[in-house]
């Protein structure tokens, strides 16, 4: 594995004591999808049935499972399938795809996409909250670096569902 470091060169964010998401944009079936959040805390990656809906997924393209599964306050939340996805990472020019499978999930959310840690160790990632900026190696070998998109959080801040 090659080494990966964050420099203050890598700090984009306004304070280094803040206490924001990581957010980004991902790739799934030549989709931009945005507001992707990165959540180093949970086991399964969640695509939200509304994001999988305006991605225009077809309903067959989704293995059945309707266990719930329960949130941080114990919370039931209903599951409608998973479905595997190619995703892509991006930075700049520098593209980074996996798949990833996904848990259906039908719950109200501010995010499309949550990414966890089956994807972390897929992608080799390292995650800094610190400089809200995550680096893995490419496929040749090199580091891409993605930042967190700022604009992103506030909009999930304020609630607002877009693709």
């Amino acid at each position: 594995m090659p080494l990966i470091t964050f420099t203050d060169d890598d700090f984009r964010g306004i304070d280094h004591q803040q206490d924001d998401p990581i957010v980004i944009t991902v790739e799934l079936k030549n989709y931009a999808v945005k507001k992707a959040l990165f959540d180093q805390g949970n086991s399964v990656d969640i695509l939200y049935w509304m994001t999988y809906q305006k991605v225009q997924l077809p309903t067959t393209a989704m293995v059945p499972y309707d266990e719930p599964i329960y949130g941080f306050s114990r919370e039931k939340v209903s599951t409608r399938g998973y479905i595997d996805l190619h995703t892509v990472f991006r930075d700049g020019t520098q593209t980074k795809t996996i798949p990833i499978r996904f848990l259906v999930v039908d719950a109200p959310t501010s995010y499309n996409v949550l990414l966890s840690r089956p994807s972390f160790n897929t992608l080799g990632i390292i995650v800094s909250t610190t400089y809200l900026a995550m680096k893995f190696p490419s496929p040749s070998g090199e580091i891409l670096t993605i930042h967190s998109d700022q604009r992103l959080v506030r909009e999930c801040y304020m609630g607002s569902l877009r693709l």
